[in-house]
């Protein structure tokens, strides 16, 4: 048995395939090291992966059909696909549209295409977001709430992932499983994402810019978190007969001000952050709170690190990593 995970030189990836290699799985890690952001950060979480002998990487598109085939090929004994490959973040989203449907759409397709043509895959895990819940008001935000009206084209392309996978599951009868993940951050986090940003930032003497003039909450989830939720629902498809196309969230369960976020960081660096407040960036949410009964229930899902953790584990990493 071996797993096929895409992305795997991002931040998710990097942390579900390090996992599996140390419990002895066989991963086929796939990522195209695009630059997106700092591609030398990528080359260092793949550095890592490479010194297992149970770690194979090809550097693909997984938008390019013939390039994924070709590493199917390859490796006839992959029974789980978990893609994390995508394009992520709201923002980014309104100034390069194209590679967002191209990575999050496109690619999409061409992995269920795989994972249907694939006869021994036994389940395909892919990466979903809570950014499909737009405005919705109500919270905790519930895989049984509406999610048609997304505020982002990431949102729509997300969605759009969820959606196509639903029909794939319904025509060709294999199991898919689609996770709504909630902030998630921690060591080798995203450079783009609001710990790092800060982080940066603040050891820089530069200001940080807090939209919506402070006044934002959001389910900060710790990667190893997210990774124990990602291997516990690809260890159990959906059963047949039923529903094969699943979507669960993935998050902490708590709403964190986004304020108390910048208080632990400014804690975690023994320095004051200096403040630029601005209005709502467009495409973005408010409050983002994770409803997680169904993983609870369906795969005993604990989520354990609260910021108070996380926070300074993602800092001493931020210092090491960057020799401060």
């Amino acid at each position: 048995m071996a797993f096929l995970v895409t992305g795997a030189a991002g931040f998710i990836g990097f942390h579900t395939c390090h996992k599996l290699l140390d419990r002895g799985e066989s991963v086929v890690g796939v990522d195209v090291i695009d630059d997106y952001y700092d591609p030398a950060l990528k080359e260092a979480r793949l550095r890592i992966l490479l010194a297992y002998p149970a770690f194979t990487f090809h550097r693909v598109d997984i938008a390019d059909r013939k390039a994924m085939e070709n590493v199917v090929a390859q490796h006839p004994g992959i029974t789980r696909i978990i893609n994390l490959a995508a394009l992520a973040g709201v923002r980014y989203s309104i100034v390069n549209p194209y590679a967002y449907t191209h990575s999050n759409v496109e690619g999409q397709l061409v992995m269920l295409e795989l994972a249907r043509n694939l006869k021994q895959c036994e389940h395909y895990v892919y990466a979903s977001s809570s950014s499909v819940y737009g405005s919705n008001k109500k919270q905790p935000f519930s895989v049984e709430d509406r999610v048609d009206s997304p505020v982002s084209l990431y949102a729509a392309t997300k969605r759009a992932g969820e959606l196509m996978a639903h029909s794939y599951s319904h025509l060709y009868k294999f199991p898919s499983t689609g996770l709504r993940f909630f902030t998630v951050y921690g060591p080798w986090g995203r450079p783009d994402m609001a710990a790092f940003l800060f982080t940066k930032a603040i050891l820089a003497g530069k200001p940080i810019t807090v939209f919506n003039n402070g006044d934002m909450r959001r389910d900060f989830t710790f990667v190893d978190d997210i990774v124990q939720g990602i291997l516990s629902v690809a260890a159990k498809p959906p059963a047949i007969p039923g529903n094969l196309a699943k979507v669960y969230n993935i998050g902490n369960h708590r709403s964190e001000p986004l304020m108390r976020f910048i208080s632990i960081l400014e804690q975690s660096l023994g320095k004051k952050a200096a403040i630029v407040y601005a209005p709502m960036q467009p495409g973005d949410v408010k409050e983002s709170l994770a409803d997680i009964q169904p993983m609870i229930d369906d795969f005993g899902f604990q989520p354990k690190t609260t910021i108070d953790e996380g926070i300074p584990e993602f800092v001493r990493w931020y210092l090491d990593f960057y020799r401060h």
